[in-house]
């Protein structure tokens, strides 16, 4: 079985830069009242800064796709910040629960060399209650449980699911700090969130597994 997490020099002090960063109250509040507006936002993540708007919501769904100059046929992947919310929105077979168990216990644990993996998406089949122009054609979807203090917060006061999906314009390359991001994404945003803009420190994309309904798995991008 192939290594299902990649290391990083980096990522432990991360976690600790995590917990000593404070984000401003006014901060979640403006992202918040533009995400429920059906408005898109900028905002910092547990992997690079991404574009982000209620998914639930197909239209704001949309500008996103418009902004990116995306082809709606590639779905965008979503932040929850619960791994108990997972079931109203896709099907969780038990590998997908084993491979969550197994990425929360590394990130929990004071062994080095467990908790500097990167974080985990996961494709699951059958997603619903989400927007239609985000869910692939084969009815599947990334979803990734956030443990970064600023997206966590988003999730849990949105009380929907909330697009994540890089913020460069399509087959650009990420951002990987704010510093990195292109002015027609910043302008082309509803709200540009402030936590974190100071932050240079360079953030990598997650790992990404597709489940399929019986349970057997892909790497997609390790």
């Amino acid at each position: 079985m192939p290594h299902l997490f990649v290391k990083s020099d980096i990522l432990l002090y991360l976690c600790t830069l995590f917990c000593v960063m404070r984000y401003e109250k006014e901060d979640i509040q403006q992202a918040l009242q533009v995400l429920r507006a059906g408005g898109i936002i900028v905002y910092p993540t547990d992997t690079v800064w991404g574009i982000g708007c209620d998914a639930t919501n197909e239209e704001a769904v949309a500008k996103i796709y418009a902004l990116k100059q995306r082809e709606d046929s590639k779905s965008m992947l979503v932040l929850l910040d619960s791994p108990a919310k997972l079931n109203y929105y896709v099907d969780v077979p038990d590998t997908a629960e084993m491979l969550l168990e197994a990425s929360d216990d590394s990130e929990n644990s004071d062994d080095s060399d467990l908790s500097d993996q990167k974080p985990l998406t996961l494709i699951y089949p059958n997603a619903r209650h989400m927007a239609q122009n985000l869910i692939a054609e084969d009815g599947s979807i990334g979803i990734r449980i956030t443990h970064e203090p600023f997206s966590k917060a988003l999730c849990e006061q949105l009380r929907h699911p909330l697009v994540s999906t890089s913020a460069n314009i399509s087959g650009q390359p990420a951002a990987h700090c704010f510093a990195e991001i292109d002015e027609a994404i910043l302008n082309g945003a509803d709200y540009v969130c402030r936590f974190r803009r100071d932050d240079d420190t360079p953030y990598e994309p997650s790992t990404i597994i597709k489940i399929g309904a019986d349970g057997t798995f892909k790497i997609i991008r390790e």
